[in-house]
């Protein structure tokens, strides 16, 4: 039987690349990326103990990841303070996040860093595939605020991008 430090490394591992997208949507250099990814893993420890799996964990972990990038830069945070993650830091591994891929939509990204930190949770939602029942569930809004939201999202970025 595993334990739930053993399965949630297993699982934090398997969809760290969720944390990276919202680090690199929630900041602009390389500290702040990897300052943000451990707060966001800190948080996600912290918080395990409560997931009862109603939701599929990636949901879950999207959750969690959003609601610690907009609390953190509501306050208007330069560096995002970090506690301690050292009983369990030697069994995760941080894998450099490979912006290759990403280059191609660094139009898209720069648009979308000028919308406030709701929409851009919207936003990100959205490009990652979840229905508006999710993006709803996720960020804790009405099925059809995401919808009006996601519209509004849409047009900004539409002018921004012919602009």
């Amino acid at each position: 039987m595993k334990s739930s430090e053993h399965n949630f490394v297993e699982l934090l591992q398997k969809h760290q690349n969720i944390v990276h997208k919202i680090c690199r949507l929630y900041t602009n250099d390389s500290d702040a990326h990897k300052d943000l990814f451990q707060e966001i893993t800190i948080q996600l420890w912290k918080a395990y103990p409560k997931f009862r799996g109603d939701s599929k964990f990636s949901t879950w972990m999207y959750r969690v990841g959003l609601n610690t990038s907009i609390t953190l830069y509501r306050k208007s945070l330069r560096r995002v303070e970090s506690q301690s993650i050292e009983p369990v830091a030697y069994k995760l591994s941080y894998e450099e996040y490979d912006d290759t891929k990403d280059k191609q939509l660094k139009m898209i990204y720069e648009a979308v860093h000028k919308l406030n930190d709701i929409e851009k949770g919207i936003i990100f939602l959205y490009l990652e595939n979840k229905n508006y029942k999710e993006i709803s569930e996720t960020l804790g809004i009405s099925e059809v605020n995401a919808r009006v939201r996601m519209n509004r999202i849409k047009t900004k970025l539409k002018t921004q991008l012919n602009s």
